[in-house]
């Protein structure tokens, strides 16, 4: 597989990046980017060879623009560091756009469990992904596992900083009429911490504000 720079944002992620950073393929090139973690994530990506950026702005979207603007690889990856989706499945995303197959490659969470994703959740996703199949995206999922060409992701121009970001990402890149290729991601339990999202009623909140934002501009 060709380099390819892997942005992982993180905040407060230590327990889980470890499992992660170890289950990177060959060519991928971990880059951290904190996001004000307090139980030493930093420390641990560095221990485990991976390029430490903080972003002392916090959001989802803020942490990825970031890490985007530092990848020095034409193909940029973007992967959740809870360990809930193997890192295995980026070689096939790679090579769907290294071969011009696709403009960006996304995952499609697969949960390998019953109760691996609240059914709020759940619900919200679908609610969301038809939206987009309605904008002629063809997906089931909002990407949280991607793979696109660096240049291109940052000319798309997403402004969201907060978790409406991949929602953003996607509704941009149907406008421009790019070609998007899903496959199915094993979805798993995270790996440890919680999640900043479902893990809390003030992330959930915060997650529908960002989200429902974006469906209205």
């Amino acid at each position: 597989m060709i380099d390819v720079d892997v942005v992982l944002p993180c905040l407060d992620e230590a327990e889980a990046l470890r499992g992660v950073l170890r289950a990177l393929p060959a060519g991928c090139r971990a880059l951290v980017v904190d996001n004000g973690s307090t139980d030493g994530t930093p420390d641990v990506a560095r221990g485990l060879g991976a390029t430490v950026v903080h972003e002392p702005r916090r959001g989802y979207g803020a942490a990825v623009h970031t890490g985007l603007e530092r990848a020095r690889t034409e193909l940029v990856a973007v992967l959740d560091a809870d360990g809930s989706l193997d890192p295995g499945a980026l070689p096939e995303l790679v090579r769907a756009v290294a071969e011009d197959r696709a403009d960006l490659a996304v995952g499609r969470r697969v949960p390998v469990a019953r109760g691996t994703r609240p059914w709020h959740a759940g619900a919200a996703n679908a609610v969301l992904a038809a939206v987009l199949r309605r904008r002629g995206l063809p997906v089931h999922d909002i990407a949280p596992i991607r793979v696109g060409r660096r240049a291109d992701l940052l000319a798309l121009g997403v402004t969201d900083r907060g978790f409406g970001y991949p929602l953003e990402l996607l509704v941009r890149a149907a406008d421009a009429r790019w070609r998007v290729h899903e496959v199915d991601v094993a979805y798993r339990p995270r790996a440890g911490g919680r999640s900043k999202v479902s893990g809390s009623l003030r992330g959930t909140l915060r997650a529908a504000r960002d989200m429902a934002a974006v469906v209205r501009a």
